[in-house]
């Protein structure tokens, strides 16, 4: 049955000991369904990572629950900036050893050290300042429908090797202001943990990610920096920050930043499709998984029989490959 109420979609995510994960989850669970919490969230020994969406008329009882867990008492909220309420149907909660994988090992890194917030407005000023480098800390597919103005994109399809290659290509900028940003937080506050593990001095991070400052540059009614869409690990795939469209169809090459999976169950593969080609291709990748669609589904069982994909990903600048990981929130 279709629900007749409106749902939030709402990210957060904080550092801090758990010391039972397990507990914690259950805990959580408990506390969860009853309000119709929906989404996925992650419960580590470093903390937790969250992505929901909320009946609107519990979110302040959402809310009571959640800042009244120790280290969680006033924590910053994410809403959603385009948000049609559907990102979520299902409440999921795993435990794991990170709530970011990072392939950090040495025990001296310290998540307490880590660069210092920027808001919207000081983010604008900083990225008016010629030694300002700004590093784009997500993976190529969300880099590609929408980043900051000159930002610098790490050219890996993993966080864990994101961080030494950014350590790398820094070298000879240690005395410049260096921000780190991502989709929420969660991966630019451990990059800038990092980096200033790695010697460098000046070190932000966007507070809340690329959702946060939207919000804030709206209400605030100063310009933009980010342009085009911020993609989004729901449902929606995405969320328009501004009207530029920078990316191009995958298929014919027009402007066009809509990401979609290919309908092909056999195929799934995530890429940018525009109204045309989804029309001409009817939502698939190529002809032959348009192909393959129209075949008897017996038939297409036995094709993908034993095919496992995990997330395939379309990667124009690395090829095409499978992922075979989860992505990071």
């Amino acid at each position: 049955m279709a629900e007749t109420f409106h749902r939030i979609t709402i990210s957060f995510y904080a550092y801090f000991p758990v010391q039972n994960p397990a507990f914690f989850r259950d805990d959580l669970y408990k506390a969860l369904f009853p309000l119709q919490v929906f989404g996925r969230i992650y419960v580590a020994n470093e903390g937790i990572n969250a992505q929901i969406s909320v009946p609107d008329f519990n979110v302040e009882n959402f809310k009571v629950h959640l800042y009244s867990i120790e280290h969680l008492h006033g924590l910053r909220l994410n809403v959603a900036v385009d948000d049609d309420g559907k990102s979520f149907w299902v409440l999921k909660i795993k435990v794991r050893d990170k709530i970011v994988a990072d392939g950090i090992t040495d025990p001296t890194f310290s998540m307490e050290n880590k660069g210092k917030y920027v808001n919207a407005v000081q983010m604008n000023e900083l990225l008016q300042k010629p030694d300002t480098i700004v590093i784009d800390m997500r993976n190529h597919y969300e880099y590609e429908v929408g980043h900051f103005k000159g930002a610098i994109e790490i050219p890996s399809d993993t966080f864990r090797e994101q961080l030494p290659m950014a350590a790398d290509m820094m070298k000879g900028h240690e005395e410049k202001n260096i921000i780190m940003y991502c989709t929420g937080g969660i991966r630019c506050e451990k990059a800038s943990a990092y980096m200033l593990h790695q010697g460098f001095k000046n070190v932000f991070h966007v507070e809340g990610g690329i959702i946060n400052y939207a919000n804030e540059a709206e209400e605030a009614g100063i310009e933009k920096n980010f342009i085009g869409k911020n993609f989004v690990f729901d449902k929606r795939l995405g969320e328009r920050i501004t009207a530029d469209i920078i990316a191009a169809c995958h298929q014919c090459g027009t402007p066009a930043d809509t990401h979609t999976n290919c309908l092909n169950d056999g195929c799934h593969l995530l890429f940018i499709q525009c109204e045309t080609c989804a029309k001409t291709f009817e939502g698939c990748c190529s002809k032959g998984c348009q192909d393959t669609i129209h075949m008897p589904l017996e038939r297409q069982k036995e094709l993908r029989k034993g095919i496992r994909h995990g997330q395939h990903i379309f990667n124009k600048s690395k090829r095409l490959r499978p992922r075979l990981n989860e992505p990071d929130l």
